[in-house]
């Protein structure tokens, strides 16, 4: 099954934001801020403590500090926010560290997405779909969240019949879809054409960014590393420009590059990336994050050069 290309449409953008680091290793907040709402000026609407905010890494009170932050910097514009729950693979569905993270989120004022777990993802089918639905009565909002194996061990890509009971929970407005498989979202695309053509979905997709050509929008840690490239690319193929098909070649020239194994190490790809660009000052990460060697840096001058020259 091909989808088709769809010209003119207006694509909805949301943008994983990275949480950056100073040189003594704290968090550095106005850098954190700078960029949520750099993002949010862009067009794109902010995804905080995601997984290019080290979601899996940092701790409670960093989550919280980056919800305030977040709130505190758009002052009531939109966000969305990772609802993480720490799990192991004996641990059954546990709901109420769910409960918890979404009514902070929903305190805050953003959109909560459900990471998966490992007491969730174990489910039968119809128990996934019903615990999804229990989100649904806290949230009037969330977006779902399949993450392919090779993400993280926790999660799992559903098969379309769940994929399609999901579209049926009203306050499920997307799900981001990350399996590296365009086929896979194109079923899910099929599905949400004939189900509920409102239903975004989502491609985190960092190495096919093109998916928004077939209908998808996206939920990316790509983006972070240009909120305005990518908002540019966006309106080029709303407006029909064939300057579309050069900028967002670039841009996946970059996603190629900064999203080679190991994957976790783009986090630090874009911590290099945004100190070239001045928008940081220092391009360290998480302690506990993968690296990228330093000599990186030059063949990512030369794709910021690429991207300066488009951007003309």
């Amino acid at each position: 099954m091909h989808s088709k290309i769809r010209p003119h449409r207006k694509i909805t953008g949301y943008s994983a934001v990275l949480l950056p680091f100073k040189q003594d290793g704290s968090v550095d907040g106005d850098a954190f801020c700078a960029h949520v709402v750099r993002t949010a000026d862009a067009g794109l609407i902010p995804a905080v403590n995601m997984d290019t905010g080290y979601a899996d890494l940092i701790e409670e009170h960093i989550r919280t500090e980056a919800l305030r932050l977040t709130a505190g910097a758009l002052s009531g514009r939109p966000f969305t926010a990772g609802a993480f729950v720490r799990s192991r693979v004996e641990d059954a569905f546990n709901p109420s560290p769910y409960y918890r993270q979404i009514e902070q989120i929903l305190s805050f004022g953003g959109i909560p997405t459900i990471f998966q777990s490992f007491g969730l993802t174990a489910l039968p089918s119809e128990q996934i779909i019903c615990a999804y639905a229990d989100f649904g009565r806290l949230a009037p909002q969330f977006i779902a969240f399949e993450l392919g194996t090779m993400f993280a061990p926790f999660g799992k890509i559903y098969d379309l019949a769940t994929y399609e009971e999901l579209l049926k929970i009203p306050q499920c407005i997307g799900a981001k879809h990350s399996s590296l498989s365009r086929w896979s979202e194109w079923e899910r695309l099929a599905v949400r054409d004939r189900i509920r053509p409102d239903f975004k979905v989502f491609t985190g997709n960092d190495l096919a960014i093109d998916m928004v050509m077939y209908g998808s929008d996206y939920l990316l840690g790509l983006s972070t590393f240009a909120p305005d490239y990518f908002a540019l690319r966006d309106r080029y193929w709303f407006e029909g420009d064939l300057r579309y098909y050069e900028l967002n070649d670039v841009l996946q020239y970059l996603g190629f590059f900064a999203f080679r194994a190991p994957v976790p190490a783009y986090k630090h790809t874009a911590a290099q990336f945004l100190k070239l660009r001045g928008w940081i000052s220092c391009d360290n990460t998480h302690a506990r994050s993968l690296k990228r060697p330093a000599g990186d840096i030059d063949i990512l001058q030369k794709i910021l050069e690429q991207l300066e020259r488009l951007g003309k």
